[in-house]
């Protein structure tokens, strides 16, 4: 005899419609999850470039902020001066000087200079002039270079103060550098620089050596 096939009874539908309240609810806290991670992945990527950017602007206004180089006149030396009677040149001798300058680089990068310059006066006239070749100052460094000046005593002789300046062991100078130049941080930020010195020296000849100085700097850009 055959056995009736046992028929199971349908959920109820109140349990039917709270599954599908359960798999809405899981997705709706899956997006709301994801939501959330997307908004600290945001947060945290602004708060990186804000810092990013701070540390930059503080570089830019501290390590990378180019500074003016600075030019200095160490001491000026007579190496050669022949004079009649401890007076008067000879005529057509030179009085050799030698100037020493030196640029010191505030920078965290090098400063590299092209052919520098120092022009003699004596009482308005130029009388000698110097050149140095091209260098460079490493970073925070200073470069010194020693620039030999030869002066025709001719262009001395002429002038009336020279034998009383003489007499008196005392020669008044003006001297003038010119060094141009330029600083490049990270290949990207380049400043091209002329650094300039003037400078009243009294040289005493009897010791060979300055006795007073006095200069002004300025830099162009």
């Amino acid at each position: 005899m055959v056995e009736p096939e046992q028929v199971r009874p349908l959920a109820p539908a109140a349990h039917r419609l709270s599954s599908d309240e359960d798999e809405v609810s899981t997705k709706l806290r899956l997006r709301l999850r994801r939501r959330k991670h997307l908004k600290c992945c945001g947060c945290i990527a602004a708060a990186t470039l804000i810092l990013a950017a701070a540390a930059a602007v503080v570089l830019a206004f501290t390590v990378f902020r180019i500074k003016d180089p600075i030019i200095n006149l160490n001491g000026v030396t007579v190496d050669q001066l022949d004079l009649v009677n401890g007076t008067t040149p000879v005529a057509g001798s030179n009085i050799t000087l030698t100037a020493d300058v030196s640029v010191k680089n505030p920078n965290f990068s090098s400063f590299r200079y092209r052919n520098t310059t120092t022009t003699i006066n004596y009482r308005g006239a130029v009388v000698g002039e110097a050149r140095g070749p091209p260098g460079k100052a490493k970073a925070r460094k200073t470069a010194r270079m020693n620039l030999t000046v030869e002066i025709m005593t001719g262009s001395l002789l002429y002038n009336p103060s020279l034998q009383t300046d003489i007499a008196s062991a005392i020669l008044p100078l003006n001297t003038y550098s010119r060094v141009p130049g330029r600083v490049k941080m990270l290949n990207m930020i380049k400043r091209h620089v002329v650094v300039k010195m003037n400078c009243t020296v009294t040289v005493n000849i009897t010791s060979r050596s300055i006795q007073e100085q006095k200069c002004k700097r300025s830099v162009d850009f």
